[in-house]
């Protein structure tokens, strides 16, 4: 028997073991990262905010001029059929729609045949359960963000050559991972997560310039529900170096703590109180049933 734990890929009409999944080397996905992505999550049997993720990548696929020929149900139906058949619990899924190759000799993206294939594998953590409980040290990265006017990053895309250097920069000054900045020098995104920065009673995350999260969207739900002014605006170093909380969120790990800056603190070094309750609430929405889907498996 095969095991499939490690994880299943769909491709050309076929689940297969995911180790096996294959596309073209000629696909413009892989040779221009011409391709548009999104990442779902399943948790304790339950796939968590399922349409909000399916929205997007719809929406991603129109702007870039793509389409698949399954239909939304279809690919929903790809996706809980991917975790069924893994008998992952708590998975990571991303669904993918690639440029395709184009007619030969041609560079006329009109010409290529949009491809799809989607996997699951075993649940991705951005930190690690030591990072999550004691903060991360966060580099602000000299490494700019490409500009939105270039690359909408409300796109979910592959353009990650700024992150993965940003990630390097991180790595040589012993952070943990590094958020970058736009050509005026405001955070604006990290590497798969959207950043946080408490003021009192004031809470400010990046507006331009960022993936529009759906974990970010979850915990501006939440802060809703707090008494406190949340902001959507530019967030210059000096106003994240200050704060008393730093907190990025992200698929692959819901709420996470910042508790230094480059090696110096956070507020009091510690995990803030916000982050902590922000926390438990996300998690806690796994459960509600207007949230989370149970997979049959």
């Amino acid at each position: 028997m095969i095991d499939l734990s490690q994880g299943v890929a769909f491709i050309d009409d076929e689940y297969i073991p995911v180790a096996e999944a294959q596309i073209p080397i000629l696909d413009w996905g892989f040779l221009h990262s011409d391709a548009t992505y999104d990442v779902a999550h399943a948790w304790r049997g339950k796939f968590f905010r399922i349409d909000e993720y399916l929205d997007r990548f719809h929406t991603s696929m129109e702007k870039l001029r793509m389409s698949v020929p399954y239909s939304r149900e279809q690919i929903r139906s790809i996706m809980f059929e991917l975790v069924r058949r893994s008998g992952l619990r708590d998975a990571y899924v991303e669904i993918v729609c690639t440029r395709g190759i184009p007619a030969p000799g041609s560079r006329d993206p009109r010409s290529c045949e949009n491809r799809f294939l989607a996997f699951v594998i075993p649940f991705v953590w951005i930190a690690d359960d030591s990072l999550r409980k004691q903060g991360l040290n966060l580099l602000i990265s000299r490494q700019q963000r490409i500009p939105p006017e270039s690359v909408d990053p409300k796109i979910k895309n592959y353009h990650w050559l700024d992150m993965v250097m940003a990630l390097f920069e991180a790595y040589d000054h012993g952070a943990d991972t590094a958020v970058l900045v736009d050509a005026e020098g405001n955070l604006v995104e990290g590497p798969g997560f959207n950043v946080f920065a408490r003021h009192g009673d004031t809470v400010i995350t990046p507006a331009r310039g960022v993936l529009e999260g759906v974990t970010r969207a979850t915990i501006l739900e939440l802060l809703a529900k707090e008494n406190l002014l949340v902001k959507q605006e530019l967030l210059p170093v000096a106003i994240a170096k200050a704060a008393d909380e730093v907190f990025i969120t992200s698929t692959a790990g819901g709420v996470m703590p910042v508790t230094r800056i480059a090696g110096e603190p956070v507020g009091d070094g510690r995990p803030g109180a916000l982050t902590a309750k922000l926390n438990d609430a996300y998690w806690a929405l796994h459960d509600h049933p207007g949230f989370s889907v149970a997979i049959e498996y």
